[in-house]
């Protein structure tokens, strides 16, 4: 490029030669209106100017821009591109295709339309109808649509069959206390006296620590046993109340009279051992159990008030309220404890789905500060699906009966593993609160909670509760999947809570081995029953 000026300095000549074609162009000056420093900036800014233009010119022509036919067109390739704003058309389709989106997101789509069930399906269906841009858009809603219905209608009748599942013996199990039965009838080893007469004294003697285990689960009732037993450092000084309902009575005491546990000692006892303890003198549990709404709820259909919307877990959390052993005698006896242990002080009361793995004697050195209950509390810890438990959890809110009585931030606390102090429960009116909460939930057609016995022990409870260390107790293994396994490990008691019991083929594979390794495979009725075999 080569500039020069006339001699008058009215004009300047600039030439540029581009592929062996000389260009010129010449500027006339007006030497009245253009003052020297203003030419002077102007022919640097060209100078600047036109070696870029020149080179954006060749390679925009390199790329094919040449083809277009006006200012217009090369303008709209050059602009962005000068400006520094490459790949402008593909960010405007991406917006263009954001706006029909989001238009066909508020699309109402009409009924009877089948939507592809398939990516693949999908990609064909749109080739051979060649849909513009806006159906496409409307018929990607859809489809998608579509596949969320399934695959929440896939979940909840995964809950279902798991609910099923859950609320049905095994027939492994059943066998297995079925031959124990026949056992009891047949051999007067199974009969014997339990535990034996020499040792009674240790029953009623708060030197010893007494659990209490309230269960018509053979094979549970000996993992809670034998791991408590297994764990403990001073197994000599263990004393095991195991309590039953009439019909499981004789192949629980065959069990354990056949299987002893030395040197813990096991006494097993029926509901109906307990004299005092009779639906007429306690007219409550009679109402649960005739209650019309009260049977209706548990063994009525499963998903009734439910739909494809729900969320699986909060379906899930339905279904296991609707479990009948919600209305069993068993459920509900924690709360008569004093009553039934009336020369006991302090006792640890452990569910069937538990096992233990530390030796859980120092539970009784524990200051409970004069509070009766020392349980683990549920609405805090790492696990924000299992640890975030508050009474809004349990209780409808929406109820005046509730929102007048209690406070929907108030931490919740575990059942399953507890330490009682009888002797502090007995000054207190704890059970007599149980039994009003639950004539008030009857009498409002179960419209106050619907989980179980957990929420009248909340209230019956209420300033009784000493929270202890959450290593005590774990819980969740039977609805958490995704449970840390080194949680698992170092907790004294691992609680598999939920629908997924470690004894059913539905319990997590992963966290069966748990509770297996405290199975007898080697016991000659288990064999036979075909109990579920330990997880490779």
């Amino acid at each position: 490029m080569q500039i020069r000026f006339s001699p008058s300095m009215r004009s300047i000549t600039i030439s540029t030669s581009s592929n062996g074609f000389l260009d010129l162009m010449k500027v006339k000056v007006a030497a009245r209106h253009i003052s020297y420093r203003t030419l002077f900036h102007t022919v640097l800014i060209l100078a600047f100017l036109l070696p870029f233009v020149f080179i954006l010119t060749a390679v925009v022509t390199l790329e094919g821009v040449n083809n277009c036919s006006s200012f217009v067109c090369l303008g709209r390739k050059l602009g962005p591109r000068f400006l520094g704003r490459g790949g402008d058309d593909s960010m405007r389709l991406l917006r263009d295709l954001y706006v029909l989106l989001d238009q066909a997101n508020s699309v109402e789509i009409p009924e009877g339309i089948t939507f592809p069930e398939s990516y693949g399906e999908f990609l064909s269906e749109m080739k051979i109808n060649n849909f513009d841009a806006k159906t496409f858009a409307i018929m990607l809603k859809g489809t998608m649509d579509n596949m969320d219905r399934e695959l929440r209608k896939s979940r909840l009748a995964e809950q279902l069959h798991k609910h099923f599942a859950a609320t049905t013996i095994p027939k492994g199990l059943h066998c297995l206390s079925l031959r124990l039965t026949d056992e009891y009838s047949s051999n007067a080893h199974a009969r014997k006296q339990l535990p034996s007469p020499e040792l009674l004294p240790r029953l009623t003697d708060n030197l010893y620590y007494h659990f209490i285990l309230a269960t018509d689960n053979i094979l549970a009732a000996s993992v809670v046993v034998g791991s408590t037993v297994r764990s403990s450092v001073m197994p000599e000084m263990i004393v095991f109340h195991v309590i039953t309902d009439k019909k499981t009575y004789p192949g629980m005491h065959s069990w354990f009279a056949l299987n002893p546990i030395a040197p813990a000692i096991v006494e097993v006892k029926s509901v109906h051992h307990f004299e005092w303890l009779t639906k007429e003198n306690v007219p409550v549990l009679e109402a649960i159990e005739n209650h019309h709404g009260v049977r209706s709820h548990y063994h009525g259909n499963p998903i009734t008030g439910t739909n494809v919307s729900d969320n699986p877990r909060v379906f899930a959390s339905k279904l296991q309220a609707r479990s009948p052993k919600y209305i069993s005698l068993l459920n509900h006896l924690r709360v008569y404890l004093p009553e039934l242990f009336p020369n006991l002080n302090k006792v640890v009361f452990l569910d069937d789905d538990v096992v233990v793995q530390h030796d859980l004697t120092e539970l009784w050195n524990i200051d409970l500060s004069g509070k009766v209950n020392g349980a683990v509390e549920t609405c805090r810890g790492e696990d924000k699906w299992v640890m975030s438990k508050h009474f809004r959890t349990y209780f409808n809110f929406s109820h005046p009966l509730i929102v007048n009585n209690l406070d929907p931030d108030e931490c919740a606390w575990a059942y399953g593993m507890n330490i009682f102090d009888l002797y502090a429960w007995r000054k207190t009116n704890i059970r007599d609160t149980y039994h009003h909460w639950l004539n008030e939930n009857l009498n409002s057609n179960l419209s106050l909670w619907k989980l179980g016995t957990l929420p009248p022990a909340l209230i019956a409870f209420r300033g009784h509760v000493q929270p202890i260390d959450p290593s005590w107790h774990m819980l969740g293994l039977g609805y958490q999947e995704k449970t840390n396994l080194d949680t698992v490990r170092s907790s004294a008691v691992i609680h598999y809570n939920g629908q997924c019991k470690p004894w059913l083929e539905i319990g997590y594979r992963h966290l069966q081995p748990f509770w297996t390794k405290h199975v007898n495979y080697s016991n000659e009725f288990i064999r036979s029953c075909h109990i579920l075999e330990p997880a490779d």
